[in-house]
């Protein structure tokens, strides 16, 4: 789920406790966490609906309700408002930054993709699975496990190792 740039701070403060979004199918979940690099939010509750009120639209950071529907307006899909709320920073932005390594293993693959991005830094995800016969989006998914492990960030286009990454590699050479 994208967020607005322009609407984090509103969200970390509580201003904003509310999105909309039109969707074939919901990508997240009540209960669940949104985990981004701006922080971690808590998904409170996912409702299908076929009306937004005033207030509503002024809790999800519009100052009307055809502002709000003007954002969603054009997109397929049902209507969707997601409750939500900021719960803290993003835990990957300091493990990427610790050079512990202790206990830490990778898989042979794992350890590939990662030798792959640390010679490849800044190079489009698509170009990178292409390199080695892959598909983008599983390539990707399996990036975002080396990242949740705080071996890799994602730049403007493509990714590098984090210092954590660089110490991980280091510790195998």
């Amino acid at each position: 789920m994208l967020i607005r740039v322009a609407d984090w701070e509103r969200i970390r403060s509580g201003e904003i406790t509310l999105q909309f979004r039109r969707w074939k199918r919901p990508t997240v979940r009540a209960g669940g966490t949104l985990r981004t690099s701006q922080g971690v939010l808590a998904i409170d509750a996912v409702d299908v609906v076929s009306r937004v009120s005033r207030a509503e639209a002024v809790a999800a950071g519009f100052p009307t309700v055809t502002a709000l529907k003007s954002s969603v307006d054009g997109r397929e899909g049902t209507l969707y408002r997601i409750r939500l709320r900021f719960v803290g920073e993003d835990p990957r932005v300091e493990l990427r930054s610790s050079s512990d390594v202790d206990g830490l293993e990778l898989k042979e693959d794992a350890l590939a993709l990662l030798r792959l991005i640390a010679a490849n830094p800044g190079v489009r995800a698509a170009d990178l699975a292409a390199s080695v016969g892959r598909e983008k989006l599983p390539f990707k998914a399996d990036v975002r496990k080396l990242k949740a492990k705080g071996l890799t960030e994602s730049l403007e286009v493509g990714y590098r190792l984090s210092p954590r990454g660089e110490a991980y590699l280091r510790t195998l050479d």
